[in-house]
């Protein structure tokens, strides 16, 4: 396990050895880690609010590459997966991939990553993305390759690489999003809120169909459980999950909206004020129950 802190340093922990070790390098707080291989080699990468990212050897604890080109912190990192091997199981032998990154400087920028040397890549230098209005806190790409990013300027967005990274979907939020996960295969995407909601988005027709409600503080980050699984963490210093099955989310729309009108389950299921009963169907029930008596 790796984690970045605000003293500047990496911290790793090997579970099965128990042995650890900290990475020393950059200038101010470490934002940002992700791992992988390069020629069956394994290599962190960390971004951090001193506007760098280093690229570190595991099997040594070295600096391999100290990158500059964002002028602001760097939020986030993501492999750009069309730059790898078509075939997954040649991916840790690949020699290179390009590296997506995201900061508060608003910019979206590309780089190459090798062992033997890592740069900005000519069109990144040339035109850096700027989807948002503000920083841009986290980057997805989904199975066709395309973008989704998600910014402090209240939205999410999916930017469709053969348009050249235009966005064709923004979803809007009443405040700064934090996270986007993709689930191809379910047809929705999720997000992050500082409002403390965790909502969930039909792809095709960019609607919001369920806002889970639990957190009392800014939610910060998602990641996949299982197949219909979400899991959010917050400042709240809770992990919470949810559920991405469509009857899931209906039943806890309709719990959420019978609690706003202050109805209980029973009040829901039989009597007056009843949702699923007409006025009509209200009368036909008294008059019903007047024969009875």
């Amino acid at each position: 396990m790796f984690s970045g802190c605000w003293d500047k340093n990496i911290y790793s922990t090997d579970f099965e050895t128990g042995q650890s070790q900290t990475f020393s390098g950059h200038g101010d707080f470490v934002k940002c880690l992700l791992t992988t291989t390069i020629s069956n080699r394994p290599i962190l990468l960390s971004g951090s609010a001193d506007a760098t990212i280093i690229v570190w050897d595991l099997n040594t604890g070295a600096q391999l590459h100290k990158l500059k080109g964002h002028v602001k912190a760097v939020l986030d990192l993501a492999i750009d997966p069309l730059s790898l091997p078509e075939d997954p199981a040649m991916h840790e032998k690949a020699d290179g991939f390009v590296l997506f990154s995201a900061s508060s400087d608003r910019e979206v920028r590309r780089w190459y990553i090798s062992l033997a040397r890592s740069y900005e890549i000519p069109e990144s230098l040339e035109a850096p993305l700027r989807p948002h209005e503000t920083s841009v806190w986290a980057l997805r790409f989904d199975s066709d390759g395309d973008l989704w990013t998600a910014s402090a300027d209240k939205t999410a967005k999916h930017l469709v690489r053969s348009r050249g990274w235009e966005a064709d979907a923004v979803l809007q939020h009443s405040d700064f999003v934090g996270d986007v996960l993709p689930f191809d295969d379910l047809g929705l995407v999720v997000t992050a809120c500082r409002d403390e909601g965790v909502r969930v988005w039909d792809v095709v027709s960019g609607n919001c169909v369920c806002v889970y409600e639990g957190h009392y503080e800014e939610v910060t980050g998602l990641t996949r459980v299982g197949r219909t699984g979400v899991v959010s963490v917050s400042i709240d210093s809770t992990v919470r999950r949810w559920s991405l099955d469509r009857n899931e989310m209906v039943k806890f729309v309709e719990e959420r909206e019978r609690a706003a009108r202050g109805e209980d389950e029973d009040d829901a299921v039989e009597g007056r004020g009843n949702p699923r009963l007409t006025a009509e169907e209200e009368d036909e029930l008294a008059e019903l129950m007047d024969d009875s008596d």
